[in-house]
């Protein structure tokens, strides 16, 4: 192995090592305790090694969020794969999103509510973005219906889930009432 090659997987290395760290304080302690002083303390390197890496907060919110979204598609695609029939998958869809979204409130925010200087709906969407929307385009399209658009269903689809994760975290609706609220969502959207 070379010097170089040993260089960029020391560089790479790092660059894991902030956004696991950012990740990790983000979940802990909310998005406002993630600043280039606390994260560089954590990591053991300097300012201006983290600054080496990224240009500042923005920048490691975007790398966290482009991570989250991959994650999130992974995870969407094995529930659809693990249920059988279109009903059945998207309600495993939405029940896999908002499980997600609640199981990781930081990087959900990341993705979704934070600024990361990251493009949606264009052509600069960078690529764990867009795969995250095609895992539930995937099953949603066989459930769109006749004359309806497969990606402005799956649109209104993911609008209703994140409006049903957000208002849930903000405590605005009663918890008990979740599963209920899953049903009806896909009883609505699946009917023919």
């Amino acid at each position: 192995m070379s010097v170089q090659e040993r260089k960029e997987r020391e560089r790479a290395a790092r660059e894991r090592l902030i956004v696991a760290t950012a990740r990790e304080l983000a979940e802990q302690q909310g998005w406002d305790a993630v600043t280039t002083r606390r994260l560089a303390e954590r990591i053991e390197y300097s300012q201006p090694v983290l600054y080496s890496h990224f240009r500042g907060k923005r920048e490691i919110i975007g790398a966290v969020a482009l991570e989250g979204a991959a994650e999130m598609a992974t995870a969407l695609r094995a529930a659809a794969s693990a249920a059988n029939g279109p009903r059945a998958r998207v309600t495993a869809l939405a029940r896999a999103y908002l499980d997600f979204a609640e199981r990781n409130p930081a990087v959900y925010d990341a993705v979704f509510q934070l600024d990361g200087g990251l493009a949606f709906a264009n052509e600069d969407t960078p690529e764990p973005l867009q795969d995250a929307f095609a895992a539930l385009l995937e099953s949603l399209a066989e459930v769109a219906g006749d004359g309806v658009h497969p990606a402005l269903f799956t649109e209104v689809f993911w609008a209703a889930l994140h409006g049903l994760a957000t208002l849930t975290r903000a405590g605005r609706l009663p918890p008990g009432d979740a599963e209920l609220r899953v049903e009806l969502l896909v009883d609505r959207l699946t009917k023919s």
